[in-house]
Formats: C-alpha cells, sequence, structure tokens
C-alpha cells in the first residue's frame, strides 16, 4: 500500500511539474517571404542567440519554434538577401510573418543552394543537393536553353545517360527508379526532342531539391533518388512580365496579384519554332514536316486566412514530330494539383494534396497498306495527407498517408484507313492501387547529436479485369487465369513493406560533421525497355505475380567541412546500395505489343558502390564547384551472361564536372564547366565466325566493351543592362558555346564491311553534337 502511494503521487508531482513547464512554454511561428514579389522562401533559417536554437522553413515557407517566454534577439537569414534581426519580448503564442528584402549584390553571384552559410554542416540530411534557379541559369546550355535536367548532372553520383538523352542514373539506379515531382505530381517522361531538352521551363520553377540517399519517409516507389521540383507561386505585389528569345524556341512568363496579398496567379509558355521555317524548304517533303514542342505552366494561390491557402497548379507539354507521311509521333504529360495548406495549431501544420497526372504518346505512319497507329499511356490519380508537428526546438514530428491509383495502358496498335493491310492490336489496360502510411522523427540530443528515423509502410494492389499469364521455369506461357473487374487478385504487403529510413549528424567542430544514412526503397513500377537512357515509347507495367516489386537497401557514410569562415564547403560521401528484382531482357527480347511481355523478363540482382567528392565556393566574384565521383556497379541475372556477373550499363567508373562562374563587373558575367567520364558499358561484336558459307558475328560478353570516355567544353558570357535608378525594364543577352572544342563524343558504334576491304568488319562512330554556338535575349519588366 505504501508502495502504491508513493507510485500515485510520483505520478501527480510530475504531471504538475509538466503542466507548470508547458505553462512556461510558448510558440513563435509564421511565414518568411520576398518582399518584392510575395513568393515563400524555402530553407530560410531562423535562429536565437540567446538559446542557440532555431528552425529552417519548410516547402511553404513555413516555421514554428516552441520556446521558454522571455525577451529574445530573432534573427532570420536566407542567402541572396538582407539579414533581417528583431527583439521579441514573448509572453504568449505570438505569429509573426517577416519579409526579406533582396541582397542585389548577392543575387549577381552563382548561388548553389538556398540555404544558411553552415546547414550543410548543422543539418542531418546527406546525399542531398538543393539547387537555386539563378545558378542553373549561369550554367551554359545547349541552343542557349536552359535545362533544369542538364543541371543536375553536373554533380556528384549523377550521371548522363549518354549525349543526346535527358534520363539520368544516380548511384547505379536506372532511369525509371527516379522519383521526379512537380508541384508533387509525377512526371513520367522528363525530355523534349528525344532528349536534348527537359521539360521545365526554367522561369516557372522556383526550386528544385535532389535526394541521392536518406530520402524522407514521406516519398516511396522509386528506388534510386526524388528530384522534387516546385514551381512559382506567382508575384503577390505586382504585375510582371518576364521572358527569354533564343534560335530555337521563345518563353513568355506573366505572374501578379489578383488580390494584393491575397490571390496572386503565373502564367508561363515556351514552344520551339523551327516549324515556321519548314514550309520555306525547298523539298517537299520538309515543306509537309513538323517539328515542335511546347509547355504551359499555370498556377493560383490563394490566401483565405492565417490558417488556411489554396494552391492550384498545371503542366500541359507536348512534342509533335512529322516527316511527311512517312512517320509521325507526339508525346506529353499533363499534371494538376491542388493542395490545401491548413494550420491546426501553431505547432502542426497540415497539407493535403489531390494530384493527376497523364503520360501519353503514339506513333504511326500513313504509307499505304502499312500504315497505322501505336499508343500507350500511364495515368495517376493521388491521394496525399501530410502532417508536420513541431513538439519543440528538438523534435519534429512528421507522419501521413498517400494512396495511388494506376492505370496503364502497356500499347494499342490499329490500322489508319481502309487501305491498311495490319490487323487491330490492344493489349488490356492495367489497373493497380499503391498506398502508404509513414511517420518520422527529427529529434537533436544535445549540441552535436542530431537523428532522424522513419518507418514507410507501402501496398501494392493488383485490379482487375486482367488476365495472367503463367509460366514454366523456361519462361513458357502454360496456362491464364482471369480475373473480373474490381477483383484485387494479388497484393504485396506485410513486413515485406516496411521501410526503414534512418540518418544520423554528429557534430565533431563548428564546421564540420559526421554524418551517416539507411533506407530502404520499394518500386511497384516498371520501365520496359532495351534503350540505356529514356525515350517517348518506353512503357510502364506494374509489377504482379510474376513480377515482384523491386527493393533496395542503401548505406551512407559522410564527412563535411567548411573552410575560410563558411566561404568554401567540401564533401565527402561513400557509398553502397544493393538491389533485388532487377529487370533484364532475354537475347531478341519482343517487348512492344506483347501481351506475354512478362515471359520476356530476367530478373537477378545489382549492386552499386561508391565515393563522391564535392567541393564548392559560393561567395565573392569567382564561384563555381568540382565534382568526383569514383563507382562501381554491377549486376548478376542468372539467366544471362552464363550466369556470370557484368558491368550495369548505368556503370561510369570516373565522373568530373567542373564549374565555374566570374563577375568581371556588374554587367558582365562569364562562365565555363567541363565534364568527363568513362564510357558506357556496351555489348559490341568482337569478332566473326563463318558458317555454311554465311558470315556471322561473335558478340562479347554482356556490356563487356566500353564507348570511349566522353568529355566536353562550355562557355558562355552575360551582359545585362544598365543599373539606373527607378528603373523598370531589365534584360540580359546570353552567349554560350556547346562543345567549344568540337569533340565528337559517341553517341554509338556501327559495325558494317569495311569500304576498302569488305572481308573485314570496320567500327563506324555515330555522334550528334558539333560545337553549337547560341545566343538568348532575356527580359523583365
Amino acid at each position: 500500500m505504501r508502495r502504491l502511494i508513493r507510485v500515485v503521487a510520483f505520478i501527480f508531482i510530475s504531471l504538475i511539474t509538466a503542466n507548470y513547464c508547458l505553462a512556461q512554454k510558448i510558440t513563435i511561428s509564421g511565414h518568411i517571404k520576398d518582399k518584392n514579389t510575395g513568393e515563400e522562401l524555402i530553407g530560410a533559417g531562423i535562429y536565437i542567440p540567446e538559446l542557440k536554437t532555431g528552425a529552417t522553413t519548410n516547402m511553404y515557407g513555413f516555421y514554428s519554434i516552441t520556446i521558454n517566454k522571455g525577451q529574445y534577439n530573432l534573427t532570420v537569414s536566407f542567402i541572396g538577401y538582407n539579414s533581417f534581426s528583431q527583439s521579441v519580448n514573448l509572453n504568449k503564442n505570438t505569429k509573426i510573418d517577416i519579409e526579406l528584402t533582396a541582397n542585389q549584390k548577392n543575387l549577381q553571384e552563382i548561388v548553389i543552394t538556398e540555404k544558411k552559410t553552415d546547414e550543410n554542416i548543422e543539418e542531418v540530411k546527406m546525399s542531398n543537393v538543393n539547387l537555386k534557379m539563378d545558378a542553373i541559369k549561369k550554367i551554359p546550355a545547349v541552343l542557349g536553353e536552359v535545362d533544369v535536367i542538364k543541371s543536375i548532372l553536373l554533380l556528384p553520383g549523377i550521371k548522363s545517360a549518354g549525349e543526346g538523352g535527358n534520363g539520368f542514373f544516380v548511384r547505379g539506379g536506372g532511369v525509371d527508379q527516379n522519383l521526379v515531382l512537380l508541384d508533387e505530381a509525377p512526371v513520367y517522361n522528363a525530355s523534349h526532342l528525344l532528349g536534348f531538352f527537359s521539360v521545365f521551363n526554367p522561369d516557372a520553377i522556383k526550386d528544385l531539391q535532389i535526394y541521392k540517399g536518406g530520402i524522407p519517409a514521406q516519398y516511396g516507389g522509386r528506388l534510386s533518388s526524388l528530384l522534387d521540383i516546385h514551381m512559382k507561386d506567382g508575384n503577390m505585389k505586382k504585375l510582371s512580365v518576364s521572358g527569354g528569345v533564343g534560335l530555337i524556341s521563345s518563353r513568355l512568363t506573366v505572374e501578379g496579384p489578383i488580390v494584393p496579398d491575397k490571390c496572386s496567379f503565373i502564367i508561363s509558355g515556351r514552344r520551339t519554332y523551327a516549324d515556321i521555317f519548314l514550309p520555306l524548304a525547298t523539298n517537299e517533303m520538309t515543306q509537309k514536316s513538323k517539328l515542335f514542342f511546347y509547355d504551359l505552366n499555370a498556377k493560383l494561390n490563394y490566401i483565405f486566412n492565417d490558417k488556411n491557402r489554396l494552391f492550384v497548379s498545371g503542366y500541359f507539354g507536348r512534342d509533335v514530330f512529322k516527316l511527311s507521311n512517312i512517320v509521325y509521333m507526339n508525346w506529353g504529360n499533363t499534371t494538376t494539383t491542388a493542395r490545401w495548406n491548413h494550420l491546426f495549431s501553431d505547432k502542426l501544420f497540415s497539407n493535403l494534396t489531390l494530384v493527376y497526372s497523364n503520360y501519353d504518346y503514339s506513333l504511326g505512319s500513313d504509307i499505304g497498306i502499312n500504315s497505322f497507329t501505336w499508343r500507350s499511356k500511364i495515368e495517376d490519380i493521388s491521394l496525399k495527407y501530410d502532417f508536420t508537428d513541431y513538439l519543440n526546438p528538438d523534435n519534429t514530428f512528421r507522419y501521413g498517408f498517400s494512396s495511388t491509383y494506376h492505370t496503364f495502358n502497356p500499347g494499342d496498335a490499329e490500322p489508319n484507313g481502309e487501305q491498311s493491310a495490319l490487323n487491330a492490336i490492344k493489349l488490356p489496360l492495367l489497373y493497380a492501387l499503391e498506398s502508404a502510411l509513414y511517420i518520422s522523427n527529427e529529434q537533436k540530443i544535445g549540441a552535436n547529436l542530431t537523428l532522424q528515423y522513419g518507418l514507410r509502410y507501402s501496398i501494392f494492389q493488383n485490379i482487375g479485369p486482367a488476365t495472367i499469364y503463367n509460366y514454366n521455369k523456361n519462361h513458357n506461357s502454360i496456362d491464364s487465369t482471369v480475373y473480373s473487374k474490381g477483383k484485387i487478385f494479388n497484393t504485396y504487403s506485410g513486413l515485406e513493406g516496411l521501410e526503414p529510413r534512418i540518418g544520423t549528424k554528429y557534430s565533431l567542430t563548428e564546421n564540420s560533421s559526421l554524418k551517416a544514412s539507411y533506407n530502404r526503397t520499394r518500386q511497384y513500377l516498371n520501365l520496359i525497355s532495351n534503350s540505356t537512357s529514356s525515350t517517348p515509347f518506353d512503357i510502364w507495367i506494374p509489377s504482379s505475380p510474376n513480377v515482384k516489386p523491386q527493393l533496395a537497401d542503401q548505406v551512407a557514410l559522410g564527412y563535411f567541412k567548411n573552410l575560410k569562415k563558411n566561404m568554401f564547403e567540401t564533401s565527402l560521401e561513400v557509398y553502397y546500395k544493393y538491389m533485388q528484382n532487377q529487370i533484364d531482357y532475354k537475347d531478341h527480347a519482343m517487348l512492344f505489343l506483347n501481351k506475354k511481355i512478362e515471359g520476356e523478363l530476367r530478373i537477378g540482382t545489382t549492386w552499386s558502390y561508391g565515393m563522391e567528392f564535392l567541393i564548392k565556393k559560393q561567395e565573392g566574384k569567382f564561384t563555381g564547384w568540382l565534382g568526383y565521383t569514383l563507382s562501381k556497379t554491377e549486376r548478376n541475372i542468372p539467366e544471362i551472361n552464363n550466369g556470370k556477373t557484368f558491368p550495369s550499363r548505368y556503370d561510369r567508373t570516373h565522373d568530373i564536372s567542373v564549374v565555374l562562374s566570374y563577375d568581371l563587373n556588374e554587367r558582365w558575367n562569364f562562365s565555363a564547366n567541363w565534364v568527363f567520364n568513362t564510357g558506357s558499358a556496351v555489348t559490341m561484336p568482337v569478332g566473326k565466325a563463318v558458317i555454311d558459307g554465311m558470315s556471322v558475328p561473335i558478340y562479347s560478353d554482356r556490356n563487356g566493351e566500353r564507348l570511349p570516355a566522353y568529355h566536353r567544353l562550355d562557355l558562355s558570357a552575360t551582359l545585362k543592362a544598365k543599373k539606373i535608378e527607378n528603373r523598370k525594364y531589365f534584360w540580359d543577352i546570353n552567349f554560350s558555346i556547346y562543345n567549344a572544342y568540337y569533340q565528337k563524343n559517341a553517341y554509338q558504334i556501327n559495325f558494317k564491311p569495311d569500304e576498302d576491304n569488305p572481308q573485314n568488319t570496320a567500327a563506324y562512330k555515330l555522334w550528334i553534337y558539333a560545337t553549337i554556338p547560341s545566343i538568348t535575349y532575356n527580359f523583365h519588366f
């Protein structure tokens, strides 16, 4: 009895103490914005020197800090902006919105990340880079067209899919293993003109962040990386117009307030115009041809009150190519996102999101009896609900759920007109539901240690109607099972659906830290393609009873150090990634318009390991970075290459990138970048045999040969308008040279009989880019 009284008394005293402590706590929260435009600033730092604590704004510019009552100095900082300081007497929960003024001097300098100067040391995140558009726009680009995707290829651990390709590989993963989001909507093909440009109009983009590892628990569905891109919200203060005129395309963006400081919009369009001049050609076939792409970005945001805000955004883009009546192609993405921000309290922030995404393409010909049209698409409808609970300065708690309904059209082909002798082929539509729950916490333990730990639980369900073919050990179809409409006939869940995410940071000194991370990711969608880079005519299929979900485990360790008062940032990371249920194809596989495509697939494992080094300078007239990656990626598919391990086609041993920018004065900026990487692993003929009088090539092991090493130098110069007081119209002219020293990098190697000695076989290099000069005029008013 005496022991029970002691326990009750202890609980009672603890409750009184807790209530007293809570009563002494207050919460300060609000939004950090750009004073000139009203745009929320992502990653702005809020710091309280007396407590040596602070916070950073989330992707909606919101912050929340819970501290003891008292008098404090509040300091807000953001690279490219003047710092803000204010003394505040806090005796109750307080909302403080702060507007920062852009620092005109800093805006002329290349800024690699939108971060506090020491955030790379203090934050627990690793294998992560945040780029802002001011930096991207200074990088030399092909034909002067600024490209978001090609800019991230200059970072360690991210490798190009090849000359002319717009896909990218991250730490040994494939093109389809990257989750690309535009305002939280997935973009399934991010390229224009067969990979020459990306679909992201730079004038409409505010911020982008790429995760190579340590992916937060709220994201899933891909193995290798997350590229998270945010559109601008629209100028809340005044109407503004910007754009540019280049050699192959022009851009125009209009943004402004509908109701000042309450509702704004942005509309941004881009189109190429090479097709306008085709009718002027002397060749009749060229006159009847078409070649163009267009993008349209639009966004509306409305502030109902301090606790509620609505965003509605969309992207619409398409490519059109027609070579007279011989062949025509078109492909494009459509995305729509509606988001509702709601504050339940000063500490609890929520975001409800409804997403629609569609990618479709068609390919056809109108040549007589062979005329046809082939179509394919993937369509998503998603619902997400995310919560962030700012418990206290030491704990930030996140949780939520998501659900996506997928519709796949693997392909259908039909004859064009009565003259066509082809038969119609229509593969059945496929349906699936992908859902997930997640929970995570970022916890500070003392002054030096920070932990980030979370768990994601994913569920994938195949839904009828469907016909599932059953295969024997030789991958031959033996029978099939038919499922009715709405029938859930296959589910991947249980313990295999768990995806732990763990990260840690330990501060060694004020300017150095050690970080480590582990994450498990699962992927239920599969891209079927024989090419090394994403093409418009690849097809997507879901996991099924015959195709298990892909699974990856990655561990990483990093050392981060800043030099000379944070003027230089350096990092060294090592990683190991092991991927299961990886898809490859049997030799001479039939991948398209094949209802038994699962019998063409071969499954195995892939592993990748490497080291990434980065040093960057982001202050002063001379800025830039140097990145180096040393890596190895191999795979083993028991039924391919006689069961022997072989290099992945994503394997590039060495990868070097140098990016430099120099502000000569207030008007002139000069930039350059140089890249080098090991050639792609490919399968080539290495000899030939004569059988029954016929010459038959003998091929190397799978990916047993290499293309020549790739290297390229790009240069650019930008001239800005003179600074004049009260000037309202601003312009700049960009001159750039892509592939300045005319390196003929191999796109592919072809083999044919030698012209001088037909008995011998000669190799011929196919290359795409020569030296390409360009000029672009940009304006803003």
